[in-house]
């Protein structure tokens, strides 16, 4: 399932692969959500994706999120967003990302989002960095964490609204999280743990 509907919002799930290792994630507990299946067999070309969005007038806005970390393909999601808002200037295109763009490739990508992307939902995740790397199981170790915050700053340069997401688990503390993004000027969401 590359494209799947929930609400009035249509989801973009270009791959299975991340940096990080949730203890929290879907990917645990399900094969999917909404009762679409979203592990790939393989990943989508960015014909295919374009193909599977069909009309993005049909929806309120398209989202970069699936069963994996969509910045691993930062290529293809540039090109797909580049070709929404050539064709399509009026429908906002989202990111749901684990903030670790930077990290994976190496420089900032942040400026490459500037007119292609409408908002940026960032996954902090945890107040400090022991936490956030008992939790999320990055890759990059607890430098993950400081990764995430430099990366929510240089976004807001580009990316007309930044957003900081939780997800409630008793080890998390939600209002350092959200002093975090107060002192970092972004928006903030807490969302709920869900096996489904």
């Amino acid at each position: 399932m590359i494209a799947y509907k929930i609400g009035d919002s249509l989801y973009l799930n270009i791959t299975n692969r991340c940096t990080n290792k949730c203890s929290f994630c879907i990917r645990n507990f399900a094969k999917g959500v909404g009762g679409y299946d979203l592990w790939l067999e393989k990943e989508p070309t960015t014909k295919e994706i374009i193909e599977a969005i069909g009309n993005p007038e049909n929806y309120k806005e398209i989202v970069f999120c699936g069963y994996g970390e969509p910045l691993l393909r930062l290529q293809v999601v540039l090109d797909v967003a580049s070709y929404i808002k050539n064709n399509f200037p009026g429908i906002p295109v989202r990111i749901n990302t684990n903030g670790l763009g930077n990290l994976i490739h190496g420089e900032d990508i942040t400026p490459q989002f500037k007119g292609l992307i409408d908002v940026i939902s960032i996954s902090l995740n945890a107040h400090n960095s022991e936490t956030y790397d008992s939790i999320c199981r990055s890759d990059y170790g607890e430098e993950a964490f400081y990764a995430v915050l430099e990366f929510a700053r240089k976004c807001k340069n580009y990316v007309p609204k930044v957003v900081l997401t939780v997800v409630e688990l008793p080890e998390v503390d939600i209002e350092k999280c959200k002093r975090i993004a107060e002192e970092l000027g972004v928006g903030f969401k807490v969302r709920k743990f869900e096996k489904s």
